[in-house]
């Protein structure tokens, strides 16, 4: 055989190695071609499109939203990203319930990649923050189960739940305006919550049909993606494309749940109820979920329905290699040892679970690889103190390495133009120079997830996202 002919079959078979090195990639690539699905690429390589790292997500409550927060986090630090994070004053969140504001952002975390922290999204105030090619994406759930887990999980902070007697959901949507204040504390999560959190008017009534179809085509031409809570893993399908991540950039593990006990089934009628009550979610839901199937469907059941099965594999393989082949078990908090894994508990009513190492693994656990798998079950709290003191600590560095005789260049503002509804893809533009160090704060502590800040309107020259924002 000619050297010639050695190399070739050299090159075929390290090719054909690599690929199945890396989880079946071959194997992809021919059914994605026998199914017609567009390429997409499962591992970095030259030529393909880099990754989108400018994203806002706006962390919408009780919708899945904590799972893609946490994805976001390791996106962000595996490829030294920053991620904007709330000054002390705000906790873990971004002063909710007022309308974001860019103050409200911690300065080591400027200028930011990635937003995903709980916020009241205010448009004009993340212009000014992020670069123009932000891709701007957020999260819907289907508003009867939705609403059901808010009023589980806020029942001792919100007052329109709290003095419903016996805590009793049927009885709060038979009269709820006999419990409900649409001007008082925490109201937001009695109510059209979803359309709130979005920067709309939550009390706005069912028959302004008007103001409902605005608030709803807005909400279209501002986020590129609206994923659907009841189809995580199809949305992280979109999600992937939009940006073109790799598969292990969308790899998961379902957090911040309640215990099957914390959970109550809807009675017959209460469905309707709750969307007669909600009717602005309810609008908002059924036209993005409408929405996201219409985008599925551009692509192709058979492509959907491989990548969804590339995707569960992939995390199969994950758990394989972080926990020994499981899941680790759920624990409830007070079984916890690690502290840094115990979730926040809203009330004694609600349990909210979490992941506890297994023994075999919980000493020793300080790798680069182990400290992966440990941030893929941390909760939000304290996977956001651990972010903000590394990203402090890389600020630090930084100024440090500056010479000291050059000023301080002032964060560059943005240019204020239209966000384009598909975003050019490309990387992030680069930072620039922070300004001087303040005293270093303390790592936000733990909170209610309900904010310390009643209710209240938008500060003057501030723009929330919807045709006519009235805030109580």
């Amino acid at each position: 055989m000619s050297q010639k002919k050695i190399f070739l079959v050299f090159i075929a078979i390290s090719t054909v190695s690599l690929l199945l090195h890396h989880g079946g990639h071959l194997s992809w690539t021919m059914e994605a071609f026998r199914l017609g699905c567009p390429a997409l690429r499962a591992h970095p390589a030259a030529g393909l499109k880099p990754k989108h790292t400018n994203v806002v997500f706006l962390k919408t409550h009780k919708t899945a939203s904590t799972t893609m927060q946490n994805l976001l986090f390791r996106f962000a630090e595996r490829n030294n990203l920053t991620v904007a994070l709330p000054v002390q004053a705000c906790s873990h969140q971004f002063c909710y319930p007022r309308p974001f504001a860019a103050h409200f952002v911690h300065p080591h975390t400027l200028p930011p990649n990635v937003v995903t922290s709980h916020m009241r999204f205010n448009a004009g105030e993340l212009r000014r923050l992020m670069p123009n090619d932000t891709v701007y994406a957020t999260i819907l759930r289907e508003p009867g189960s939705m609403f059901e887990s808010l009023f589980g999980y806020y029942n001792q902070y919100c007052q329109s739940f709290k003095r419903v007697p016996n805590g009793s959901l049927d009885a709060f949507l038979d009269e709820p305006w006999r419990y409900y204040r649409p001007d008082e504390k925490d109201s937001m999560y009695a109510r059209n919550t979803l359309t709130f959190d979005l920067g709309g008017d939550k009390d706005r009534p069912a028959s302004d049909a008007a103001y409902a179809r605005a608030f709803v085509a807005e909400v279209e031409r501002v986020f590129s993606l609206v994923m659907i809570a009841e189809y995580f893993d199809e949305s992280l399908v979109l999600l992937r494309r939009l940006l073109s991540w790799d598969l292990d950039d969308i790899l998961y593990v379902k957090l911040n749940m309640r215990t099957p006990g914390s959970k109550r089934s809807l009675t017959p009628g209460l469905p309707a109820k709750i969307r007669a009550w909600n009717s602005l979610d309810a609008r908002l839901y059924d036209h993005f979920n409408a929405s996201l199937w219409r985008q599925l469907s551009a692509l192709g059941a058979a492509c959907v329905a491989r990548e969804v099965r590339l995707l569960r594999r992939a995390q199969e393989r994950l758990m394989r290699s972080c926990f020994g082949g499981r899941m680790p078990p759920l624990r409830s908090a007070a079984q916890i040892k690690n502290k840094d894994l115990r979730p926040w508990q809203p009330s004694g009513k609600v349990d909210i679970v979490g992941y506890d190492l297994p023994a075999n693994l919980s000493r020793g656990f300080s790798g680069p690889a182990q400290e992966l798998c440990l941030k893929l079950i941390m909760p939000e709290v304290q996977y956001t103190r651990v972010l903000l003191r590394s990203q402090s600590l890389r600020y630090r560095r930084g100024y440090q390495l500056r010479p000291q005789q050059q000023p301080s260049r002032p964060l560059p503002q943005p240019v204020h133009t239209a966000l384009p509804r598909h975003p050019q893809v490309h990387r992030g533009q680069a930072a620039a120079a922070p300004p001087p160090p303040p005293a270093a704060p303390a790592a936000p502590g733990p909170s209610s997830g309900t904010g310390s800040s009643a209710t209240s309107r938008p500060a003057a020259g501030t723009t929330v996202l919807g045709p006519q924002s009235s805030q109580s």
